[in-house]
């Protein structure tokens, strides 16, 4: 299995090659892929040393598998060159999420969705991740109607210049800004670019892509996506009105029966998800797990998860692993 890593020195790239190494992947040739500064730097692979090449290479090279996280530019004009040498593409952008010739896949949810002749497939965004991890097993039993979600980001989820912004501000130093305002003591209501209807690309991001993943457009979303100062792992405060009522022992079995996510909700201990506890973790783990009292059939959860693993980097091997197992790479 000859895997090529498109953006292997980034904060997402250095994270898939763990987790491929972490999970025994089968690499019986790594080309890790860079830009041209980045060319013949040594990166480090179950003990061996393999040489970064540039995109040009990298095509030539005619991988079976290349997981990309290089920006939506990069695979907007890359992913097609690579899946016409042959090359089944796994991108973690937004390039190709909402395409609709694409699929958009979350491995225990939708993996079937999958065939041989998919040679681009989108990586969903870190948040929808693991919201829909949460959110499947309750909407196939109860039917979701409207969903309110409220993210709470953290700074990894912007690059290496965010975190690099919080160290600073968090050490009394002056670098370099990621964002226009301070990070630190602060929370900035403003993920991705502003659009025009007022939301900002991150908010829309949560309404449009977990009704392609859950092949269902009749429930509405509506979100609110905030950066806080923490180093890693998402959070998110989520409400959803069910069309049939519920019983909240059901609810916990159900989520803790899906696989990849963990419930963590026992108040007496104040036991509940915290980034903290997430960092580092593929699982989702859920918790204050809650009825809203204010309408019937209607849900509050609380779901955290590291951005950079299952909402990125291991969601993407998982897409790879799924691939192999059932004989789709050409």
């Amino acid at each position: 299995m000859k895997v090529a890593v498109v953006g292997a020195t980034g904060m997402v790239g250095t994270v898939m090659l763990k987790v491929l190494e972490e999970r025994n992947f089968e690499v019986s040739e790594l080309i890790p892929v860079a830009s041209k500064r980045s060319e013949g730097k040594l990166l480090s692979f179950k003990g061996k040393q393999y040489p970064c090449v540039t995109l040009e290479t990298a095509v030539e090279m005619k991988a079976d598998i290349a997981l990309f996280s290089a920006g939506g530019d990069t695979s907007l004009e890359w992913a097609p060159k690579f899946a016409d040498a042959g090359t089944t593409v796994v991108d973690n952008s937004s390039a190709w999420r909402m395409d609709p010739s694409k699929k958009l896949v979350v491995p225990e949810i939708n993996g079937d969705v999958l065939t041989a002749e998919d040679k681009i497939i989108a990586n969903p965004n870190c948040s929808t991740i693991q919201l829909v991890m949460a959110l499947a097993p309750l909407h196939d039993k109860y039917k979701m109607k409207r969903l309110i979600v409220s993210t709470y980001q953290s700074v990894s989820g912007t690059g290496v210049k965010a975190v690099q912004q919080l160290e600073n501000e968090i050490q009394g130093v002056k670098g370099e800004m990621a964002y226009p305002y301070p990070i630190g003591r602060n929370a900035l209501p403003h993920c991705d670019i502003f659009l025009e209807n007022g939301y900002t690309k991150e908010e829309m991001k949560l309404v449009k892509e977990p009704k392609k993943i859950l092949r269902d457009e009749s429930f509405s979303v509506t979100a609110t996506a905030v950066r806080i100062p923490t180093a890693g792992g998402h959070s998110e405060s989520v409400n959803v009105e069910f069309e049939n009522d519920f019983d909240l022992s059901d609810v916990r079995k159900l989520l803790s029966e899906m696989p990849g996510v963990v419930v963590q909700d026992n108040l007496e201990t104040n036991t509940y998800p915290m980034p903290i506890y997430a960092h580092d973790k593929d699982e989702v783990f859920v918790g204050r797990i809650r009825r809203d009292e204010s309408q019937p059939n209607t849900l509050n959860l609380w779901i955290v998860a590291d951005n950079l693993r299952k909402g990125a980097a291991t969601n993407t091997v998982q897409i790879a692993e799924y691939l192999v197992e059932n004989n789709l790479l050409n």
